[in-house]
């Protein structure tokens, strides 16, 4: 009889859940799933209890904020020229403090390097740091 209510009590939380969207009631109704799975395997009632309460915990604490991580949309989409940093490039040609180009999400970039003293060779890979006006200023790591 316990397994019946603790999987009615699962279903009756996830069905919750459809109406209330934030994952609480989701992570309960796991909870009681995994009780009633303690209860097929003939436990005493005080180790379901236990079950479901330490499984519910641990999916509230664990699992949940990484659900919410992933189902989150970014607001807007960023089309300014900000998105671009952080990616890499291939230089074109030759890039110095005074200039050069990259290949840049696919388009031709004109480029500064960060350190006045670094040059990158065509065929190397650079990150880029910033974007000041039409200029990519950019970094490589060594």
């Amino acid at each position: 009889m316990e397994i019946i209510a603790w999987f009615i009590a699962a279903l009756a939380l996830a069905g919750l859940e459809l109406a209330v969207g934030e994952f609480t009631l989701l992570m309960l109704g796991g909870g009681a799933l995994a009780a009633s799975g303690m209860a097929v395997l003939e436990t005493p009632l005080w180790a379901q209890v236990l079950t479901f309460a330490l499984v519910s915990l641990g999916l509230l604490f664990f699992i949940k904020p990484l659900l919410r991580r992933r189902m989150q949309v970014p607001l807007a989409l960023d089309t300014s020229t900000g998105a671009l940093v952080g990616h890499r490039a291939e230089v074109i040609e030759p890039v110095t403090e005074g200039g050069g180009q990259i290949k840049l999400d696919g388009t031709i970039w004109s480029a500064a390097t960060v350190d006045p003293h670094a040059e990158y060779n065509a065929g190397e890979y650079v990150t880029v740091v910033r974007i000041d006006g039409p200029v990519a200023i950019v970094w490589k790591e060594t």
